[in-house]
């Protein structure tokens, strides 16, 4: 096999023919399966979701469909092909870095493991600062935002100290369960009350579609599809690592069923005066209702529940990363078939020896690795100086983080979670990969790379040089005669012809 794995590797005909037996006798989703589908779910359907209405508010029916039915395809395919080059590369391969290493050298590595880093570190900070504005809200005239932030880390501890994901599976469930509550309150709320409201039944206006409202769409589904960056954890967790290809396709259609789903029920009732964040759109008057307080906060508490699980979820791979640089955890051992004897590699990054000679490396168990006396503890003290961190700079950046994130997170996730698997799976099985499927991930990649610098540009200019906004445009993406008032009020649109 190549050390750079450019060409498919082969197996014994032992292993195949085992292989085969144990998948005609296993189930279709084992329930290590399922635990993976779990953290998956966790990943992806939470903060994402709630703006997914949004996107529709924003660039239309039709386009918006356009846009989700891409983002759903390319970003199911991407998981599949880093699952499946995962089965195929040596089993040290903990991180992007690892494989960008086996397939590219160390520039590979580095530029994924960056690119990685970045995009797990900025997701938590983002739900820092949700979670803070989440119990601002929850707790008027109480503490600021800033003493919010900082309790709510506080009580993120413990969940972060998991040792694996594995084990954390649990709570992956029952964060991706509070994800479906928040959201099915929040919409329950929505359509009743507009339909208690609307009583002429007039229709909700539609927004004016243009190039940059469409393409905006891309940030958010690119935000809400970030299953990538967990995967390889995910791939070392399983005992059987070859069934994740298929765990990775049953936890995509879930999660674009699930998204599917909210994004049409959330936005029919009011088009494109539909806020961004559906919480906030229950809990505000703007839409000229006001919403069961109870209901609100039991939406606003399920939805602090994901964040609160959902925020280890997505930094593990990054503990993980820095457990293995700062305290020489997760070590590869190379096991020489002559003596049967496993050796440490000398490079804690597990670089030295990928694919360079015959000796397969492997890494230690992700749990062992905790029993060493002390690691546990070291461990912890590491994981809770970056929440650290993490919660100085949401501080700092509380009053503007969104747009940082759009302007980073565009290219970045769209990198990590979509450009990188499809060139890694290419780089691997290029020579056995038919030339329809070639053209196809070629142009999946191209587009994907396009549209993550241009929204990063658009929303560097809201960073950089904003604009300052009119507060009486409540709904900046309708058309002008309906962004100030709700459509429903006919008093104010009754000399007006009534929405399209």
């Amino acid at each position: 096999m190549d050390g750079r794995g450019s060409t498919l590797p082969t197996t014994s005909a032992l292993a195949n023919h085992n292989s085969i037996q144990r998948s005609l006798v296993m189930p279709f989703l084992t329930t290590e399966d399922m635990k993976m589908c779990f953290s998956l779910f966790c990943c992806c359907c939470g903060v994402g979701s709630l703006g997914l209405a949004g996107n529709y508010a924003s660039a239309g029916y039709f386009a918006a469909t356009v846009a989700f039915v891409f983002m759903a395809i390319v970003n199911t395919y991407a998981t599949w092909c880093l699952c499946k080059v995962l089965v195929v590369a040596p089993k040290s391969t903990l991180t992007l870095g690892d494989l960008g290493d086996w397939c590219f050298g160390p520039i590979g590595r580095y530029f994924s493991l960056v690119f990685q880093c970045l995009l797990c570190a900025m997701f938590p900070i983002v739900y820092l600062v949700l979670g803070g504005t989440l119990l601002v809200t929850l707790f008027p005239d109480t503490f600021s935002q800033t003493t919010w932030l900082i309790l709510m880390a506080v009580t993120l501890l413990p969940v972060c100290l998991v040792p694996t994901m594995k084990e954390g599976a649990g709570m992956a469930f029952a964060g991706g369960l509070a994800t479906i509550l928040a959201d099915g309150i929040a919409i329950y709320l929505l359509i009743t009350n507009m339909q208690r409201i609307n009583t002429s039944g007039v229709t909700p206006p539609a927004p004016p579609v243009t190039f940059t409202s469409v393409t905006t769409v891309f940030g958010n589904l690119a935000f809400a599809y970030g299953a990538c960056m967990i995967i390889p954890s995910l791939h070392h967790e399983h005992t059987q690592p070859e069934r994740m290809p298929r765990v990775s396709l049953v936890a995509q259609g879930m999660i674009t069923l699930f998204f599917f789903t909210v994004a049409l029920t959330g936005v029919f009732s009011a088009g494109c005066q539909t806020p961004n964040n559906l919480l906030f759109a229950i809990s505000t008057s703007n839409l000229g209702f006001a919403a069961d307080r109870g209901f609100v906060v039991l939406a606003f508490l399920f939805m602090q529940l994901h964040i609160t699980i959902a925020f280890a979820v997505i930094f593990f791979p990054v503990f993980q990363i820095l457990e293995r640089l700062v305290l020489g955890l997760h070590k590869v051992r190379v096991v020489d078939d002559a003596s049967g004897v496993a050796t440490p590699s000398i490079d804690n990054l597990g670089a030295t020896e990928y694919g360079r000679t015959d000796k397969d490396p492997t890494p230690q168990d992700a749990l062992d690795a905790y029993e060493v006396p002390g690691a546990y503890f070291k461990a912890s003290l590491v994981r809770t100086a970056l929440i650290a961190v993490c919660v100085v700079i949401a501080v700092i950046w509380r009053d503007h983080l969104s747009a940082l994130v759009d302007f980073i997170g565009a290219s970045a996730s769209a990198l990590v979670n979509m450009v990188l698997p499809i060139l890694f799976y290419l780089k691997t099985f290029w020579t056995t990969v038919p030339t329809s499927e070639r053209a196809f991930a070629i142009v999946c990649m191209a587009v994907a790379c396009f549209l993550g610098v241009y929204v990063s540009i658009q929303t560097g200019k809201d960073l950089f040089a904003p604009v300052k906004r009119d507060p009486k445009i409540l709904f900046p993406r309708c058309s002008a005669e309906y962004q100030e008032v709700v459509f429903t009020n006919l008093t104010h649109y009754g000399r007006m012809q009534a929405p399209n």
